[in-house]
């Protein structure tokens, strides 16, 4: 009777243990997701920044270039 108390009380614990990581887990990332929900990644950029992209490349050799590019970089 002893040892299934004690395994039972054992049982018990562990499970706390889980109940309370998953919790705290769940409100970790909830905490996270509060925190990104307003963050802009795509707003125009302040301050001084420029166009990186040149637009007035030449389009005939364009797709050239760009297959050279790929096999240099082997992507």
């Amino acid at each position: 009777m002893k040892n299934l108390f004690s395994t039972l009380l054992k049982t018990i614990k562990v499970f706390i243990l889980f109940t309370g990581c998953t919790i705290l887990f769940y409100y970790g990332i909830m905490w996270l997701n509060e925190e990104y929900t307003d963050y802009h990644r795509y707003d125009e950029p302040k301050g001084s920044a420029i166009k990186v992209t040149a637009t007035g490349e030449d389009q005939d050799s364009a797709w050239l270039n760009r297959l050279i590019l790929f096999y240099l970089d082997g992507e």
